[in-house]
């Protein structure tokens, strides 16, 4: 009961934190409209960078926590109601189907990565904090259990579990990202990006329409500016977006997990020892991906991962 109050406590904050940075990010276009995007850009971004900081005070302060996945789900949500209340009249009935399908669909996404299992290795789960700082000589116990080993599980110090095929743990989405809902996460990252550019040229084509981008300078409503300050908002996001949907490309395509990039030198089967000079204390290590099988047979395990 505790914990489900706690739960809603957090989602409410989450609501009302999207509000309040919504329309903190509306005073860009009231108060600097004589500017252009690219300066209202950065301005954005930083505005939402100090927002950030104050949520990160107010948690530590005054024990205000937020829930990241609520956080989302509502941005979404208000960026949604923008759009059927503004936006829609004046995007055609045929973009207004595409955008409202793909919002429905992030939504499904969302609450399918939630409540997904990413592999947990349930054997494993009651593991505690002490062993999740896995030395190489752990490791290498690991290793010797060919069934263990073979699954790449690594430990996620958030679910105080381990994963299999473990990429990280994503905040966003509230769960790890493992072997078992890597297809869906890359398929709701792609999705987002989408939906966000979609979101972007419907509220360019707004702007323009009304000669809010082609005037600078002149006086805007509320409603005017909710839709520029959240087509800059997707726009901030699809930036980001799509260098960290480049990145999971770029694993896929090597065969490789985040974690594992990070943390190679946890790992033995990632390192080459390479003898050093005489006279020298220790040897080195060189990083080596032994599960690059080129291209195309790694995009196969990606898409045969869930099985």
């Amino acid at each position: 009961m505790r914990l489900s109050l706690n739960l809603i406590g957090r989602c409410i904050i989450s609501c009302v934190f999207v509000f309040l940075t919504q329309f903190a990010l509306s005073i860009v276009p009231r108060f600097f409209a004589a500017y252009s995007l690219l300066i209202q850009l950065p301005l954005s971004a930083l505005l939402l960078l100090v927002l950030l900081v104050t949520g990160r005070v107010c948690r530590r302060f005054l024990g205000v926590y937020i829930s990241a996945p609520a956080f989302v789900f509502f941005n979404v949500l208000f960026i949604w109601v923008v759009y059927i209340v503004i936006l829609r009249k004046v995007i055609s009935p045929l973009m207004g189907i595409v955008l409202n399908g793909e919002v429905v669909m992030l939504i499904i996404g969302l609450y399918s990565i939630l409540s997904s299992d990413p592999g947990f290795v349930t054997n494993r789960s009651s593991c505690s904090d002490n062993q999740s700082e896995n030395s190489i000589s752990e490791v290498e116990v690991h290793f010797e259990i060919g069934s263990f080993s073979s699954r790449r599980a690594r430990y996620c110090k958030s679910c105080k579990a381990y994963v299999k095929g473990f990429d990280h743990h994503c905040p966003a989405f509230g769960n790890c990202i493992g072997q078992r809902n890597h297809v869906l996460f890359m398929a709701l990252l792609v999705g987002f990006v989408i939906t966000e550019a979609s979101y972007v040229m419907d509220s360019f084509k707004f702007g323009s329409k009304f000669q809010i981008l082609v005037e600078t300078g002149q006086e805007t409503s509320l409603s005017e500016n909710l839709v520029i300050s959240t087509m800059l908002f997707c726009l901030l996001q699809v930036l980001w977006q799509v260098v960290f949907l480049a990145w999971h490309i770029y694993c896929v395509c090597v065969n490789i997990r985040t974690d594992e990039w990070i943390n190679w030198k946890k790992y033995p089967e990632f390192q080459i020892i390479v003898p050093t000079q005489p006279g020298l204390s220790s040897d080195r290590r060189r990083f080596r991906n032994p599960y690059n099988k080129g291209v195309l047979c790694n995009l196969k395990d990606f898409l045969a991962s869930e099985e």
